[in-house]
């Protein structure tokens, strides 16, 4: 005989955790100062991840990025690292976060990194491209170093796999004007020494990477020394090598 009681009641579903994008930023390194210093950008109030802080250009990487040409390859060392400890295995996946990094560098200031001495990529995979290449800029890869790589906690509303890169600004080619305003995603550029840097409103694992680098800038540069993961693994946070 069937019951009129009720059942017990389901448990609650879990919110489904979002997915963790590959991402890419890119640290530009001045010294013709004296003293080393790195663009940064306040990030518009506006926006959802990370309002008003200050942060290194960059952003994820998308389908078209391993597409498109580049005027210099990347180191072999560094294409090595950045495949270590994933899934991927061509060089088109690295090929892919460098030039993210570029990409996003110039979507969000303006500034186009590589060379004008063998004129502009005659096919882009892309609107986004199509706009770096009317700079007249060919990207180069073989300029950019693996700093760290970093994968957002969980728990956050957005996580990404990101790879922090370095490259001296004497790579900018060109610079597109207005791109830096109220309405944009970046409300200001500023360059600061990393002691400077550090005073700035900046995320967690911002302050970790400038550490890398002022470590990295205290001596000369080993292409084969380890490149840092930082991860948080049931709620504790790592640092582990590549």
């Amino acid at each position: 005989m069937a019951s009129d009681e009720p059942g017990p009641e389901a448990p609650p579903s879990r919110p489904k955790a979002p997915p963790i994008r590959d991402a890419a930023t890119l640290i530009l390194c001045d010294r013709s100062h004296g003293a080393l210093r790195v663009l940064m950008g306040k990030r518009s109030e506006r926006q959802k991840f990370m309002p008003g802080k200050f942060v290194f250009p960059g952003g994820a990487v998308e389908i078209n990025d391993r597409k498109m040409a580049v005027a210099g390859p990347l180191d072999d060392v560094v294409e090595r690292k950045l495949l270590t400890r994933t899934k991927q295995t061509s060089s088109d996946y690295a090929r892919g976060l460098a030039l993210a990094a570029i990409r996003e560098t110039f979507e969000e200031t303006g500034l186009a990194v590589g060379v004008t001495d063998v004129g502009a990529p005659p096919e882009t995979p892309g609107a986004d491209w199509a706009r770096f290449a009317a700079t007249g800029v060919f990207p180069a890869l073989d300029g950019l170093d693996f700093l760290a790589r970093a994968i957002t906690p969980p728990g956050r509303p957005r996580r990404f796999d990101a790879r922090f890169f370095t490259a001296d600004a004497a790579l900018i080619a060109h610079e597109e004007k207005g791109v830096i305003g109220p309405d944009a995603e970046l409300v200001e550029l500023v360059w600061k020494t990393l002691d400077e840097a550090l005073h700035l409103d900046i995320p967690n694992i911002t302050r970790l990477v400038l550490g890398d680098l002022a470590a990295l800038s205290a001596g000369p540069v080993d292409r084969f020394r380890p490149r840092p993961l930082y991860r948080e693994l049931n709620a504790k946070r790592l640092r582990e090598e590549l």
